[in-house]
Protein backbone atom coordinates (compact mmCIF):
# COMPACT_ATOMS: atom_id res chain seq x y z
CA UNK A 1 0.00 0.00 0.00
CA UNK A 2 1.35 3.27 -0.89
CA UNK A 3 1.51 5.81 1.85
CA UNK A 4 2.59 8.92 0.31
CA UNK A 5 1.74 12.18 1.69
CA UNK A 6 -1.32 13.72 -0.42
CA UNK A 7 -0.18 17.65 -1.89
CA UNK A 8 -1.64 20.31 -3.78
CA UNK A 9 -0.22 20.68 -7.07
CA UNK A 10 2.42 24.11 -6.16
CA UNK A 11 3.86 21.89 -3.24
CA UNK A 12 4.09 18.97 -5.56
CA UNK A 13 5.91 20.36 -8.87
CA UNK A 14 8.29 22.35 -6.33
CA UNK A 15 8.86 18.96 -4.33
CA UNK A 16 9.57 16.88 -7.72
CA UNK A 17 11.90 19.46 -8.67
CA UNK A 18 13.88 19.03 -5.60
CA UNK A 19 13.65 15.29 -6.41
CA UNK A 20 14.76 15.72 -9.45
CA UNK A 21 17.58 17.76 -8.46
CA UNK A 22 18.96 15.01 -5.99
CA UNK A 23 19.16 12.57 -8.39
CA UNK A 24 21.34 13.78 -11.01
CA UNK A 25 24.14 11.42 -10.12
CA UNK A 26 22.91 9.02 -8.87
CA UNK A 27 19.14 7.02 -8.40
CA UNK A 28 15.87 7.07 -10.14
CA UNK A 29 12.04 8.62 -9.90
CA UNK A 30 8.92 6.22 -10.40
CA UNK A 31 5.88 8.60 -11.40
CA UNK A 32 2.80 7.19 -11.89
CA UNK A 33 -0.36 8.22 -13.16
CA UNK A 34 -4.07 6.43 -12.00
CA UNK A 35 -7.12 7.13 -12.44
CA UNK A 36 -8.99 8.03 -9.23
CA UNK A 37 -12.13 6.34 -7.73
CA UNK A 38 -14.16 6.63 -4.72
CA UNK A 39 -15.36 3.89 -3.95
CA UNK A 40 -13.71 0.84 -2.74
CA UNK A 41 -14.51 -1.62 -6.06
CA UNK A 42 -12.68 -2.40 -8.55
CA UNK A 43 -12.22 -0.33 -11.68
CA UNK A 44 -14.27 -2.01 -14.40
CA UNK A 45 -12.09 -1.14 -17.85
CA UNK A 46 -15.91 -0.79 -19.68
CA UNK A 47 -18.93 0.44 -18.70
CA UNK A 48 -21.65 2.14 -19.72
CA UNK A 49 -21.83 5.14 -17.19
CA UNK A 50 -17.90 5.85 -17.98
CA UNK A 51 -18.74 8.19 -20.85
CA UNK A 52 -20.26 10.50 -18.41
CA UNK A 53 -18.57 10.23 -15.27
CA UNK A 54 -15.37 12.24 -15.00
CA UNK A 55 -12.89 11.11 -12.60
CA UNK A 56 -9.82 12.91 -10.99
CA UNK A 57 -5.98 11.39 -12.05
CA UNK A 58 -3.80 10.74 -8.87
CA UNK A 59 -0.31 11.47 -9.38
CA UNK A 60 2.37 9.99 -7.31
CA UNK A 61 6.47 10.41 -7.02
CA UNK A 62 9.14 8.42 -5.07
CA UNK A 63 12.40 7.78 -4.94
CA UNK A 64 12.19 4.20 -4.01
CA UNK A 65 13.72 5.46 -0.10
CA UNK A 66 12.50 8.19 1.94
CA UNK A 67 10.51 10.44 -0.34
CA UNK A 68 6.41 9.66 -1.53
CA UNK A 69 4.21 12.20 -2.07
CA UNK A 70 1.36 12.43 -4.53
CA UNK A 71 -1.44 14.82 -5.71
CA UNK A 72 -4.77 15.24 -7.33
CA UNK A 73 -5.96 16.29 -10.48
CA UNK A 74 -9.20 17.32 -11.46
CA UNK A 75 -10.60 16.56 -14.82
CA UNK A 76 -10.48 20.85 -15.82
CA UNK A 77 -7.28 20.89 -14.34
CA UNK A 78 -5.58 18.13 -16.20
CA UNK A 79 -4.75 19.93 -19.32
CA UNK A 80 -2.79 22.70 -17.41
CA UNK A 81 -1.37 20.16 -15.05
CA UNK A 82 0.24 18.64 -18.06
CA UNK A 83 1.71 21.33 -19.70
CA UNK A 84 3.82 22.25 -16.40
CA UNK A 85 4.83 18.74 -15.63
CA UNK A 86 5.60 18.21 -19.33
CA UNK A 87 7.77 21.36 -18.62
CA UNK A 88 9.28 19.75 -15.95
CA UNK A 89 9.87 16.43 -17.21
CA UNK A 90 11.48 17.93 -20.43
CA UNK A 91 13.81 20.52 -17.98
CA UNK A 92 15.04 17.05 -16.24
CA UNK A 93 15.50 15.13 -19.28
CA UNK A 94 17.93 17.33 -20.37
CA UNK A 95 20.16 17.02 -16.99
CA UNK A 96 20.62 13.50 -17.59
CA UNK A 97 23.90 11.99 -19.32
CA UNK A 98 24.40 11.26 -23.11
CA UNK A 99 25.51 7.68 -23.01
CA UNK A 100 28.58 6.57 -24.63
CA UNK A 101 27.36 4.32 -27.17
CA UNK A 102 30.47 4.00 -29.12
CA UNK A 103 32.46 3.10 -25.99
CA UNK A 104 29.48 0.44 -25.28
CA UNK A 105 29.79 -0.97 -28.83
CA UNK A 106 33.68 -1.22 -28.33
CA UNK A 107 33.33 -3.34 -25.16
CA UNK A 108 30.70 -5.25 -26.54
CA UNK A 109 33.07 -6.35 -29.13
CA UNK A 110 35.90 -7.47 -27.15
CA UNK A 111 33.62 -9.39 -25.17
CA UNK A 112 32.90 -10.90 -28.09
CA UNK A 113 36.16 -11.53 -29.11
CA UNK A 114 37.12 -13.13 -25.51
CA UNK A 115 34.34 -15.79 -25.73
CA UNK A 116 35.24 -16.47 -29.48
CA UNK A 117 38.74 -16.61 -28.30
CA UNK A 118 37.84 -19.06 -25.63
CA UNK A 119 35.73 -21.60 -28.04
CA UNK A 120 38.15 -21.82 -30.57
CA UNK A 121 40.54 -24.62 -29.98
CA UNK A 122 44.30 -23.69 -29.58
CA UNK A 123 45.61 -25.78 -32.64
CA UNK A 124 49.32 -27.77 -31.57
CA UNK A 125 51.15 -27.91 -34.36
CA UNK A 126 54.95 -28.66 -35.10
CA UNK A 127 57.58 -31.45 -33.88
CA UNK A 128 58.28 -32.41 -30.33
CA UNK A 129 61.95 -32.26 -31.01
CA UNK A 130 64.34 -30.29 -33.77
CA UNK A 131 63.18 -27.06 -34.83
CA UNK A 132 59.62 -26.19 -34.05
CA UNK A 133 59.92 -27.26 -31.02
CA UNK A 134 59.44 -24.18 -28.97
CA UNK A 135 57.00 -23.12 -31.38
CA UNK A 136 54.51 -26.31 -29.89
CA UNK A 137 55.65 -25.28 -26.36
CA UNK A 138 54.22 -22.15 -26.93
CA UNK A 139 51.32 -23.40 -27.79
CA UNK A 140 50.87 -25.50 -25.62
CA UNK A 141 51.44 -23.42 -22.87
CA UNK A 142 48.47 -21.39 -24.34
CA UNK A 143 46.38 -24.48 -25.10
CA UNK A 144 46.74 -24.80 -20.91
CA UNK A 145 46.10 -21.16 -20.24
CA UNK A 146 43.00 -20.92 -22.07
CA UNK A 147 41.23 -23.86 -20.30
CA UNK A 148 42.59 -22.40 -16.96
CA UNK A 149 40.52 -19.44 -18.13
CA UNK A 150 37.71 -21.59 -19.25
CA UNK A 151 37.15 -23.07 -15.41
CA UNK A 152 37.13 -19.67 -13.79
CA UNK A 153 34.42 -18.22 -16.45
CA UNK A 154 32.39 -21.72 -15.78
CA UNK A 155 33.09 -20.94 -11.59
CA UNK A 156 31.96 -17.56 -12.14
CA UNK A 157 28.71 -18.22 -14.40
CA UNK A 158 27.95 -20.99 -11.51
CA UNK A 159 28.32 -18.41 -8.52
CA UNK A 160 26.15 -15.76 -10.25
CA UNK A 161 23.84 -18.45 -10.77
CA UNK A 162 23.90 -19.52 -7.40
CA UNK A 163 23.42 -15.97 -6.31
CA UNK A 164 20.00 -15.26 -8.21
CA UNK A 165 18.57 -18.33 -6.73
CA UNK A 166 19.45 -17.71 -3.56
Amino acid sequence: MYEGELVDQDTFFSRLTGLFESSTQSGSIWLTHKRLTYDGEDVQMSSADDETKEYSCLIRATNGKDVKLSTKVDPGQLEAFHTRYGALLKGSMATLRKRDKKREKQRAEEQARRKRRLTEAIQIEGPKRGSGRRKRQRHMKAALRQEETRKRVQEREEQKARAKIA
